[in-house]
């Protein structure tokens, strides 16, 4: 998502309501999907629950998702504003069939991104409906399956491979790594810090929502902060794009033997939440720690083991 694209949604959210309708109708009828995207973040910055305060992330998932949604809807000769009532059913049995088409990966979408282009979808026609061009909600009875195998089974957290992976890292990849393994940052979070937001043996961290928190630091993480100064005046600690600290994580995993093992960023973030669980025994404070808003999903990010209460049900 460009400036470009951010100052031309702010112009469309301050037409008149007779010329936002008509540029919403035009764009609709020619299946303009970069007009359509525009109107879609005018909405969501002005209209939304969250407005201005909608993260980037979610806008540049949103546009992602309008685009293949109008794609898709003009290849099958529907109307993006006058679907049929099946319409929106028959686009999310299009994501549950079509093969994934980014970072390397194979077979279906994952019911999760399926249920992101859908959310996208929905909110184009909030969208549309906000401009006065249609009343349409295709996506209102329409609903993606969720995945019975549980993402901490199918991405489980790294366990052993972070003290294994560590002697192939320089110093701010080896920063990076401790920061979402140890500290369970985002790597989006990590990759955004300066050093004004390091105090001492805390982090003060900018998540998701605008949500701001104090992470504390155990030892091995200032360590390998103090070992990776400040690449600028403006005291950046990184200044990769995720596609790069990707590629190095990546390099560093296959130079420690563990090429197969690498499960993205995530998995990293997953091994200090059930670090810290194992510790605490207590969802609520790993949950304050990884920046949850919900407890609920603090548990899909703690690996438990199956045998967890054996000994408390022992003698019942």
């Amino acid at each position: 998502m460009t400036l470009v694209q951010l100052r031309n949604a702010v112009t469309i959210s301050g037409l008149d309501d007779r010329a936002l309708r008509v540029r919403a109708v035009e764009a609709a009828s020619t299946y303009d999907d970069d007009m359509l995207t525009m109107i879609t973040h005018a909405y969501m910055t002005v209209a939304s629950r969250k407005g201005a305060r909608t993260s980037r992330r979610t806008l540049e998932a949103y546009a992602l998702a309008v685009k293949d949604y109008v794609r898709w809807a003009e290849r099958t000769g529907v109307s993006v504003l006058r679907p049929g009532r099946r319409d929106g059913g028959r686009y999310v049995a299009h994501l549950q069939t079509r093969p994934s088409q980014g970072r390397g990966r194979s077979g279906p979408l994952s019911a999760a991104t399926a249920a992101q282009y859908v959310a996208g979808a929905r909110a184009l026609y909030r969208a549309l409906s906000w401009a006065g061009a249609t009343d349409a909600h295709p996506f209102q009875d329409a609903h993606v399956a969720p995945d019975p195998t549980p993402g901490i089974v199918k991405n489980p957290p790294y366990l052993h491979e972070i003290d294994q992976v560590l002697p192939h890292c320089d110093a701010r990849l080896a920063a990076l790594t401790l920061l979402c393994a140890h500290a369970g940052l985002r790597v989006s979070e990590a990759l955004a810090l300066t050093a004004a937001d390091v105090h001492g043996a805390s982090l003060t961290v900018r998540g998701k929502g605008g949500r701001v928190r104090r992470v504390p630091l155990g030892r091995r993480v200032r360590d390998a902060l103090n070992a990776a100064p400040p690449l600028d005046a403006d005291g950046r600690l990184f200044d990769w794009k995720y596609a790069q600290a990707t590629y190095r994580m990546r390099k560093a995993f296959r130079a420690a033997g563990l090429g197969e093992a690498w499960r993205g960023f995530h998995a990293a973030r997953k091994h200090s939440g059930t670090r810290l669980y194992q510790a605490t025994r207590d969802f609520t404070r790993v949950g304050l720690f990884l920046g949850h808003a919900s407890v609920d999903t603090t548990r899909r990010y703690v690996a438990v083991q199956d045998n967890d209460v054996a000994s408390e049900v022992e003698f019942f």
